[in-house]
């Protein structure tokens, strides 16, 4: 019997974070894939990737908890319809709650820290940190702040 291939969600932000998951396209197309990331109003995602859009939220705008909240539910209808075995993410505070179900329904969640973190780490870090089944940094300096991350590199 042939082997089925995981599923896999890559999750990121708009902006450097989109553009840090969207390196990882290569294996994007290996797999069985799609995108979770934030509406916004520019750009586009690349063409063939299945993208599904959250609530930007900024932690300190008053409406950043209701977001939180409303992107939970998106998170959740998103992860019963796709049922992916594994979570790539870029972070930030958007996807925090898709990151979170992952671990709920007991599939792997892969964190990367940011590339612009060179000396200190993201709130979103920090919270992941604990739940990540593989936390990677992309600066080797940053294994300070994340003693039991993997250092392999950058993603650029």
């Amino acid at each position: 019997m042939k082997k089925k291939k995981p599923k896999i969600c890559f999750a990121a932000s708009a902006g450097g974070h989109l553009d840090e998951i969207l390196m990882l396209q290569p294996l994007m197309e290996r797999y069985d894939s799609f995108l979770v990331t934030e509406r916004t109003g520019y750009g586009t995602v690349g063409a063939g990737i299945k993208c599904y859009k959250l609530l930007q939220v900024n932690r300190v705008e008053k409406s950043c908890i209701p977001r939180l909240i409303f992107n939970g539910v998106l998170s959740l209808k998103i992860f019963l319809s796709e049922k992916p075995d594994l979570v790539i993410c870029t972070g930030v505070l958007a996807t925090v709650p898709l990151c979170l179900m992952c671990k709920v329904f007991g599939k792997k969640l892969i964190y990367i820290e940011s590339f612009a973190k060179v000396k200190s780490p993201t709130r979103t870090g920090t919270l992941l940190y604990r739940f990540a089944d593989r936390f990677y940094v992309q600066w080797q300096q940053m294994l300070e702040c994340y003693p039991q991350a993997l250092y392999q590199g950058g993603i650029y």
